[in-house]
């Protein structure tokens, strides 16, 4: 089974509900904000700086993160934009 395959199997197992495929395009940065479900993504292409209560984690192809209900975050993306699959629930 390939990665984004095992990702959402992974997922559905976990009780996500929902899998939702996102491409962001260079350069992109989307300022604070909160989601009101749960969410776990696998970063697919490009990368991505998450930043939660201060701190960032730069992911790559491959790398995972999730995030609960109402965490206030930011998200800067690369020179070459990102796609990620999400998990929400």
């Amino acid at each position: 089974m390939n990665p984004v395959e095992e990702f959402k199997a992974r997922a559905l197992a976990d009780g996500f509900t929902e899998l939702v495929f996102r491409e962001w395009e260079p350069n992109r940065i989307v300022t604070e904000h909160r989601h009101s479900f749960v969410l776990r993504a696998l970063v697919t292409r490009g990368s991505m700086l998450l930043t939660v209560d201060g701190a960032g984690r730069h992911l790559m192809p491959g790398d995972e993160f999730s995030l609960l209900r109402d965490v206030l975050h930011a998200e800067h993306y690369g020179s070459q934009g990102a796609d990620y699959w999400v998990a929400r629930r």
